[in-house]
């Protein structure tokens, strides 16, 4: 594990948790004020630990989970909230828990900013972290086009812990308490035509970690390149579909991620109802074999508010339990403006 030579607790914390919020907040303020920290962060010595992980909840109209540039990209300002439990029966199964909110800064802005909370917890380590972000969009289009190109940019604080107290087996083990504190940043593109919507993200730009047991300094490469892409097309009065495909490659291990989805929509009076199918495999140099997985995802939007359920089954070389993994989303749109030109589901929600 890597981490400060400096525990996050050795800070004052109380001072030093009203600074850090106050930074977050003027991260989503101004695109210079962000480019600023990164700097700042490339020159300094900190741990590069990944954030977020990578799951199927983007489907359930959470794009922003995993692309800072669909920050606001939306006629409508976004609050979503996730809970994910996996292998049920299995004590300390993996477990996250996020809530997110986007939206343009005005009604005719280019701007938007975005915040994500989350709890990511994982046997006796966990990581409670912050990111924020700010999007620039750019519209080439025109109230009968939809034709937009956006940027983003994203900066996490995270609390990296371990708490061994509840081991029973041996004493020493229990007694290993570990907190560190560190940062990270995301940049994405997207690029929306009509029904086609295109994104690519670098997540995790930091390399330099630095081992607080020996002050060594090594690189840690936890890059993540993810391109994504999705079509949306039919009839309103008959049925919608949204066939998409989301690339990954993590720069260290040479290790490929592939996800093909499948949605469905339908309406009926005032209620839109859908479902997804999304597939994903795994490929040279994941540590678990060439693993897949299989997702079912339904869900309902009834006027502003959504609500679906996602569960997974694992497949491949190593399958650590059969119980799958079990996620809940709900959400819920404010602040909507004026419909623009039609365009794909996470741009123009079909009831505003």
């Amino acid at each position: 594990m890597k981490y400060f030579k400096r525990s996050f607790f050795d800070f004052n914390s109380i001072y030093y948790l009203a600074w850090l919020s106050l930074k977050a907040f003027y991260l989503v303020r101004s695109m210079k004020k962000i480019v600023v920290l990164l700097i700042l962060g490339l020159s300094l010595r900190v741990s590069a630990q990944e954030t977020l992980p990578i799951y199927a909840d983007y489907l359930s109209d959470n794009v922003y989970l995993l692309h800072p540039a669909a920050a606001g990209v939306g006629e409508c300002g976004k609050i979503r909230f996730t809970a994910r439990q996996q292998w049920f029966g299995v004590d300390d199964a993996p477990s996250l828990q996020t809530l997110s909110y986007h939206a343009k800064t005005g009604n005719d802005s280019n701007s938007a900013y975005g915040f994500i909370l989350f709890n990511d917890s994982n046997g006796y380590h966990s990581q409670i972290g912050l990111q924020g972000t700010y999007a620039y969009h750019l519209n080439m289009g025109s109230e009968s086009l939809f034709n937009q190109l956006s940027f983003g940019l994203s900066m996490s604080f995270v609390q990296n812990q371990v708490d061994q107290r509840t081991f029973r087996f041996d004493r020493e083990v229990a007694q290993v308490i570990e907190s560190n504190f560190y940062y990270n940043a995301d940049f994405g593109m997207a690029y929306h035509y009509k029904g086609f919507a295109s994104y690519f993200t670098i997540k995790n730009l930091f390399l330099a970690a630095k081992d607080g047991l020996n002050d060594n300094f090594e690189s840690l490469n936890l890059r993540n390149y993810i391109l994504g892409g999705s079509y949306f097309f039919g009839e309103k009065d008959v049925l919608q579909y949204e066939p998409s495909v989301m690339f990954q490659y993590k720069e260290q291990t040479g290790e490929k991620v592939a996800d093909i989805n499948f949605k469905v929509y339908k309406m009926i009076r005032n209620t839109q109802f859908w479902a997804a199918l999304s597939y994903r495999t795994s490929f040279d140099g994941s540590v678990f074999g060439e693993a897949q997985y299989f997702t079912p995802i339904v869900g309902v939007n009834f006027k502003k508010f959504m609500v679906s359920y996602t569960y997974t089954q694992q497949t491949g070389d190593i399958v650590f339990s059969n119980g799958g993994f079990h996620q809940i989303s709900l959400g819920m749109n404010i602040l909507c403006r004026k419909r623009r030109a039609s365009a794909c589901p996470n741009i123009n929600g079909s009831l505003f």
